[in-house]
């Protein structure tokens, strides 16, 4: 069934339309940058959780993610940056704390993108709490739907518990993380796991990026990766 759309709603994304149609101008059209931002509606805003005031912001975020990896993966603009894309099944736990990670020790030499095969409705509180101990604030994201686009535009495609969800690409690198859930696990469960994506993340970097150009978590006193 469609989600109803309330008129101030309908109004925000015409604005995000207009946006991203500037934004991608010479690239896609309006009329695909419109397909684009109306699919992106119909997929979050499903979401229970999403539906207040944020839900025009994280359409926005998601819709112009997905035109970025449509231009890349076409050809249209260039890959600067080696794309890594991390996906298990809610987007709400393992694939949002690698991705944080990733980020964060790659300090821009890659691209880092995250998925759910059947997303959630939130990140896991025990996942912020865990991130936030060695400084990575992951509030502000949100489980997103996995797509054909953000896989054809990585090079390489990590997998935590989703089985054969994820389309098989010629010429892509993919690996299986055996990591286990943070779902419904207490604090001390989910930083065993922290450390477990740690070390996958930190190994497969330093096969991606210049020996020695990793930067360091700064992990407080009293925490511990």
């Amino acid at each position: 069934m469609p989600v109803q759309m309330s008129p101030e709603t309908q109004a925000s994304l015409e604005a995000v339309v207009e946006r991203l149609a500037a934004r991608f101008s010479g690239v896609f059209s309006e009329e695909t940058v419109t397909v684009v931002v109306n699919d992106a509606w119909e997929q979050l805003a499903r979401q229970a959780t999403l539906q207040h005031r944020f839900l025009p912001m994280c359409i926005e975020r998601f819709a112009r993610d997905q035109l970025h990896a449509g231009a890349q993966a076409d050809g249209l603009i260039a890959k600067e940056l080696p794309e890594v894309l991390f996906v298990c099944v809610r987007n709400a736990g393992r694939s949002q704390m690698a991705a944080a990670i990733a980020q964060r020790l790659g300090e821009g030499r890659i691209g880092v993108r995250s998925a759910g095969s059947q997303p959630g409705e939130v990140i896991h509180p025990a996942v912020i709490e865990a991130m936030s101990e060695i400084g990575l604030d992951v509030t502000r994201e949100f489980p997103k739907p996995l797509t054909d686009v953000v896989v054809r535009a990585a090079d390489v495609v990590i997998t935590m518990g989703c089985g054969d969800a994820c389309p098989v690409y010629p010429g892509k690198r993919y690996q299986d993380w055996p990591v286990a859930d943070p779902s419904g696990e207490s604090i001390e469960t989910v930083r065993l796991i922290r450390r477990d994506i740690y070390r996958h993340v930190r190994e497969l970097l330093e096969g991606m990026v210049p020996a020695g150009t990793l930067a360091e978590l700064h992990v407080p006193e009293g925490s511990e990766l």
